[in-house]
C-alpha cells in the first residue's frame, strides 16, 4: 500500500496548518481508494482542522489526540499535526465511529457499527484499524472488552490501534472520526481487498519486582482481592501508594504483569496499568481486564529495555517482510506512554533506534498511547489473538 506522511507544528492558525499539510502531499498521487489517520495534541481544534481540510481532501479521516507522535522523517513530534496518507487502487476503506461508550452499551454499539461500516465494502474485510478512548472511571469500559468486542463482531480478522492519549491530563483525550469527536467513543477504519497485513508486538519489560499474588477475586478490570486480602490492603502492605484515588500517573512505571489463558493450552502475558483506587470497596481498576487465577506481578521499565525492544520489533518485522516476498512500504507504530516517560530525559531515543533503520522508500507515522491493539501469538499453539496491551511497542505493516 502506498503512503505518504505530512507534519505541522501549527495547531492555532488552522489555515496555515492544512495549507503546510496540503504542501507536503502536492504531488502524491492518489489511488482509487484513500483515506487518512491524524493524530494531534489535545488542544488541537480538530472540527475546525477538519472542516478546513475537508474543503480539499474528499476522503475519509479518522485518528485521536496523543501525547507524542513521531514520523519517518521527522522522528520525535513532541507537539504539532501529523498525518499519513494511505491510497491503493486494489483497497477499499470504510470508516465510522461509535457514540460514547460505556460497560451497559458497548457491545451493541460497537457491532452496530462495525456491521454499518462493513456494508460500506464490496468484499470481505481484512483488517480494521481502531482507535478508542480510555478508563479513567469505573463505568468507563476496559481496553480488553473493547478489542474484544470488536474482534468478536469482525470474526477474528486483525484489529490494530491504540487508545487515545493527552498530555498526562487523562482528561483531554478524543477519538475524531471525519467532523466528529467523542472522548470514549471507538473509531474504525475496516479495509478490504489486496492486502496482507503484518504486525509485530513487542513487550518493554524483561525484569520483574518480589510483588507475586494471585488475583482471587476480580471482574472484568477491577480486582477487589489477591491471595487472602482486599487489593488495596496489599498496596498498603507492600509500601506502594494507596492513598490516592486517581493513580495512573504513579504506577505508570511499575506495571503489573498477568497471564491471560486464551484456552488450548495458550495463554498471553500482558502488562497492565493500575488506573483508580476505590477506597470502600478496597478494589482496583485496571486499563485492561485481569482474571480470576492469574498470577500478579509487578514489572520494571527502564530506558535500555526500551530501546532494546525497539530494535528486536524492527528486527521481526523485517525478517517476516523479507520472507513474505511482498512490497510493503507502509508502517504505522504504536508505543506506550510508559515507554516514553522511561525515556526520562531522551524522548527521542526510540525514534533514533529506528530511523537509521527504516528504508528510504518506506513511510513510517506512530503515537504515543495510553494503550496499544494489536494481535499476539499465543504461547503454546502460536495462534494469533487481537489483544489489548499496555507497554508495548507496536508496528503494522502495510
Amino acid at each position: 500500500m502506498r503512503s505518504i506522511s505530512l507534519y505541522t507544528e501549527e495547531i492555532d492558525d488552522l489555515k496555515e496548518a492544512a495549507d503546510e499539510l496540503f504542501a507536503q502531499a502536492e504531488g502524491f498521487d492518489l489511488g482509487r481508494s484513500t483515506m487518512a489517520i491524524l493524530f494531534t495534541e489535545e488542544d488541537t481544534d480538530y472540527p475546525g482542522l477538519y472542516a478546513v481540510l475537508a474543503e480539499k481532501w474528499k476522503f475519509p479521516i479518522i485518528g485521536c489526540t496523543a501525547m507524542a507522535m513521531f514520523t519517518g522523517r521527522e522522528g520525535y513530534c513532541s507537539m504539532g499535526i501529523s498525518v499519513m496518507l494511505l491510497t491503493d487502487d486494489d483497497c477499499e476503506f470504510s470508516v465510522g465511529m461509535t457514540e460514547e461508550l460505556n460497560i451497559d452499551n458497548h457491545r451493541e454499539l460497537i457491532k452496530e457499527k462495525y456491521e454499518e461500516v462493513k456494508s460500506g465494502l464490496s468484499s470481505e474485510p481484512k483488517l480494521v484499524i481502531s482507535y478508542s478512548g480510555m478508563v479513567t472511571e469505573e463505568y468507563n469500559v476496559a481496553g480488553d472488552d473493547l478489542v474484544n468486542t470488536l474482534s468478536n463482531v469482525c470474526g477474528g480478522i486483525p484489529i490494530y490501534g491504540a487508545t487515545a492519549s493527552d498530555g498526562f491530563s487523562f482528561n483531554g483525550f478524543r477519538v475524531f472520526c471525519n467532523g466528529s469527536l467523542t472522548r470514549n467513543g471507538l473509531v474504525m477504519a475496516v479495509i478490504s481487498g489486496n492486502i496482507s497485513p503484518k504486525m509485530v508486538c513487542v513487550n518493554s519489560i524483561e525484569n520483574k519486582a518480589s510483588f507475586s499474588y494471585e488475583i482471587t477475586e476480580s471482574k472484568s478490570n477491577m480486582v477487589y482481592r489477591v491471595g487472602n486480602g482486599r487489593f488495596l490492603d496489599t498496596l498498603k502492605k507492600e509500601g506502594m501508594e494507596a492513598d490516592k484515588t486517581d493513580v495512573l500517573g504513579d504506577y505508570i512505571l511499575s506495571p503489573f504483569m498477568v497471564s491471560i489463558d486464551k484456552g488450548n493450552g495458550d495463554s498471553v502475558e500482558v502488562a497492565r496499568n493500575l488506573s483508580i483506587l476505590n477506597h470502600e470497596t478496597g478494589a482496583g481498576s485496571f486499563l485492561g481486564v485481569m482474571p480470576e487465577g492469574s498470577i500478579l506481578t509487578i514489572g520494571l521499565l527502564n530506558r535500555s529495555d526500551v530501546q532494546d525492544s525497539v530494535d528486536k520489533a524492527f528486527d521481526v518485522m523485517f525478517k517476516e517482510l523479507a520472507a513474505s516476498g511482498n512490497k510493503y512500504r507502509t508502517l504505522l507504530c504504536t508505543s506506550c506512554v510508559a515507554r516514553f516517560l522511561a525515556l526520562a530525559s531522551k524522548p527521542e531515543a526510540e525514534a533514533e533506534t529506528y530511523k537509521s533503520r527504516l528504508p528510504e522508500d518506506v513511510t513510517l507515522m506512530g503515537l504515543y498511547a495510553y494503550g496499544e491493539f494489536c494481535p499476539v501469538r499465543g504461547n503454546k499453539t502460536g495462534k494469533e489473538y487481537n489483544m489489548f496491551h499496555n507497554f508495548t511497542f507496536t508496528i503494522l505493516a502495510l
